[in-house]
């Protein structure tokens, strides 16, 4: 594990989410250094800005749906996606973010690395994060 590991922004606003999805993911992992390799976690923290303001496309606001079970007999629970937006954008990124990791201890460690925000404010001043652009 670095002691130097580096500490990126993403401003989330106008981005459509499986995109910045894939891009937070890829820097996660560390595929976007030279020093990649896929056994060892050398990825960035990212700390993601504006998740309540997250774009997306066709009609998944009213047709995408997310699910839980509490385990027990008639336990499904379902949550629309325009419902979870208003509620708690952060886990909506977080949801996504996660699906494109690997299944394992280095996908687990990577996500604890991932900070998401609803607003533009954040208390990581102190990693000194650099700003990257995800794309238009």
């Amino acid at each position: 594990m670095p002691q130097d590991r580096r500490w990126v922004t993403v401003d989330a606003s106008g981005q459509v989410l499986g995109r910045l999805a894939t891009r937070v993911a890829h820097v996660l992992r560390g595929k976007d250094l030279p020093t990649y390799a896929p056994n060892v976690d050398n990825g960035a923290g990212v700390i993601i800005l504006n998740a309540a303001k997250i774009r997306l496309t066709g009609r998944k606001l009213e047709q995408k749906f997310y699910y839980r079970h509490s385990g027990y007999p008639g336990g499904l629970r379902k949550t629309r996606l325009d419902d979870m937006l208003a509620a708690r954008p952060e886990d909506v990124i977080r949801h996504a973010v996660r699906g494109m990791l690997p299944k394992n201890a280095l996908g687990r460690r990577a996500l604890k690395r991932l900070r998401v925000y609803a607003g533009a404010e954040h208390t990581h001043h102190a990693q000194r994060p650099d700003t990257i652009e995800v794309g238009a």
